[in-house]
């Protein structure tokens, strides 16, 4: 006899994509292919002092004019700011899931903390590596490339609204989740550049590792959520 399918419970959580095909060739390269190819030609043009440079110290003499307004907006990205956002979501969606019943509750967020631990693993190295000069605007020193606090909103925010957003009731509150985590990202990008804390490059690629590490954590929540 034909059993009826499990109806989600009140608590349970609405996966965004339920009832959507995998993700095509196309998505996929635009959460990793495409984020990957700009990230290791930027980090070509630094190593090698190449040509994109110049148009790099152009935009920051265009874009950097420190105004105390900007400050709280660079500050964003510290970690005392975002890590703090990221675990109280985490406890959230960990309180909620496992309430609910959800099978393997704790992975969701678990998972969600993986870019944030990953990101000192990736951005350190290549600091001391690339051995980047900063902005005329700062004090003489190096290891600027990638943007460290940048890459921490990223994945903060990144991560935070991944697993927040299954939990969300309405499409149009989901959607403001997702859009404030592009805003804060962006307020952080814009004020670390709008102060000559870094070059626009130095943001960018922080950008790029942050697509291909929450562009991870997107595929292995759809997974879990099947």
């Amino acid at each position: 006899m034909p059993t009826r399918p499990q109806q989600p419970t009140k608590d349970a959580p609405i996966p965004p994509d339920a009832g959507r095909p995998a993700p095509g060739a196309l998505l996929l390269t635009l959460l990793f292919g495409l984020p990957s190819l700009l990230f290791a030609l930027l980090t070509w043009q630094v190593t090698a002092d190449g040509p994109l440079l110049g148009v790099d110290e152009r935009l920051s003499r265009a874009l950097a004019h420190p105004d105390p307004a900007f400050e709280p907006l660079a500050d964003l990205g510290n970690v005392s700011v975002a890590v703090p956002v990221l675990l109280l979501v985490v406890w959230y969606v960990a309180r909620r899931a496992r309430a609910a019943g959800a099978g393997r509750w704790w992975l969701p967020p678990v998972a969600a903390l993986a870019p944030m631990a990953l990101m000192p693993l990736i951005v350190i190295p290549l600091k001391e590596w690339t051995d980047r000069p900063g902005t005329p605007v700062v004090p003489p020193a190096t290891g600027y490339y990638p943007s460290g606090h940048t890459a921490t909103a990223a994945a903060a925010y990144g991560a935070a609204a991944l697993i927040l957003v299954p939990w969300l009731l309405t499409a149009l509150v989901r959607r403001a989740v997702a859009a404030t985590a592009v805003v804060l990202v962006g307020a952080v990008s814009l004020g670390l550049v709008r102060q000559g804390y870094h070059w626009p490059s130095d943001v960018v690629a922080s950008w790029c590792l942050g697509t291909v590490l929450l562009g991870a954590l997107w595929l292995l929540l759809r997974r879990v959520g099947r």
